[in-house]
């Protein structure tokens, strides 16, 4: 299937993760793709394994919590392909030191917020103009299940809840010039980051684990549905991007296993 064909997609994130999966399902599906990274090492050999998949791509390493930064890489993606279709905003994270407010640094505030909220803004802001001049198109944000309930990271969960908000306001203004604009909310997905960070590590692997590890063992029994492969966001990404989703804006999609939808409680001590 070409469901992308003649589209152009612009990418943040696209060195690693969901954002290169996409970006490797989006020229399986026809389209050209401009991905974005601060991390040249990453970046290029992402632009290298989607070029050996035959699809036709260009990194542009870029810091996204900057404007002129973000600016030059949607001018650039521009000049290489002539046009812009699809606004993919992935980069983001959390960090461990996103410890509860009374306890947080200013730094990490400002820089969780900028990575997570000011960076979609910014991109919007320079690659909105491109979407109206094409006729129309997609903007896909990344919010979090995080974003959707109260759980810990407070800093984290301000920006990935106020994407939602922004995804809404986006969807309402652009709908005349046929922009639609939508957001998706993960659960745990088994990035690279997501596995150095969580797997493979000895507390995980205790008799009977205590803190962290319990927690994550336990959402999994009672949410089988929370943890993915990164994969299994780039096809709904990839569905966003494509007009098989004609009706849908102004939405979040939330792809948790449920974690965010319904609560259920662990009774046990397995």
């Amino acid at each position: 299937m070409e469901r992308l064909k003649h589209k152009v997609a612009f990418l943040t994130g696209g060195g690693a993760g969901i954002a290169k999966v996409s970006a490797l399902q989006f020229v399986k599906e026809g389209a050209k793709v401009a991905i974005v990274d601060i991390n040249a090492e990453v970046g290029q050999k992402a632009e290298q394994e989607i070029n050996a998949a035959g699809g036709e791509v260009i990194f542009i390493q870029a810091d996204v919590t900057q404007d002129d930064q973000v600016k030059k890489a949607i001018d650039t993606a521009v000049a290489k392909f002539g046009k812009l279709d699809v606004l993919v905003n992935c980069a983001g994270g959390s960090v461990l030191e996103d410890v509860p407010v009374h306890e947080m640094s200013l730094d990490i505030w400002h820089k969780t917020i900028n990575l997570n909220l000011l960076h979609p803004f910014l991109v919007c802001k320079h690659g909105i103009a491109h979407l109206i001049q094409a006729g129309g198109g997609s903007i896909i944000n990344f919010s979090s299940m995080v974003g959707m309930v109260g759980m810990y990271r407070p800093a984290y969960a301000a920006a990935k809840g106020g994407i939602m908000s922004f995804t809404k306001t986006l969807a309402a203004q652009y709908a005349s010039h046929s922009i639609r604009a939508n957001a998706v909310g993960p659960g745990s997905i088994r990035t690279e980051r997501h596995i150095k960070r969580y797997e493979n590590k000895d507390w995980m692997f205790n008799e009977k684990p205590t803190g962290a590890a319990k927690e994550r063992l336990v959402a999994q029994k009672l949410y089988p549905f929370s943890v993915g492969d990164p994969i299994d966001i780039a096809n709904i990404v990839v569905f966003l991007a494509s007009d098989e989703s004609r009706m849908l804006t102004g939405t979040t999609i939330a792809a948790d296993g449920g974690r965010s939808t319904y609560l259920k409680v662990y009774a046990g001590d397995e």
